[in-house]
């Protein structure tokens, strides 16, 4: 991090900062990519302004509705025990008629 507000001063900074699930909206493990972020721009000589890079990082670390942790989380194993329950109903219908 550098002095600017505590921002990443490159692409690859801000993508480590995102692997390591900083941002709120992954666990912390890397990403496998075929181009990871910021690759083309800086392979083509024209890395992002540091404007740009304020903007993405920003945008990243801003909390995310859909992403919280622990919020949310029981949804999908409701799900399931409802589907499990509702099979298991089926069957023993079935069985009993």
């Amino acid at each position: 991090m550098n002095a600017r507000k505590g921002r990443p001063p490159n692409v690859e900074m801000l993508r480590a900062a995102i692997d390591r699930g900083e941002t709120g909206d992954k666990v912390p493990y890397p990403d496998p990519a075929a181009a990871p972020l910021g690759t083309d721009d800086e392979a083509a000589g024209t890395p992002p302004p540091p404007e740009a890079l304020d903007i993405a990082f920003a945008s990243e670390m801003r909390p995310s509705v859909r992403h919280r942790r622990g919020e949310g989380d029981w949804v999908p194993v409701a799900l399931a025990a409802f589907a499990f329950i509702t099979v298991i109903a089926i069957a023993l219908a079935a069985v009993m008629a």
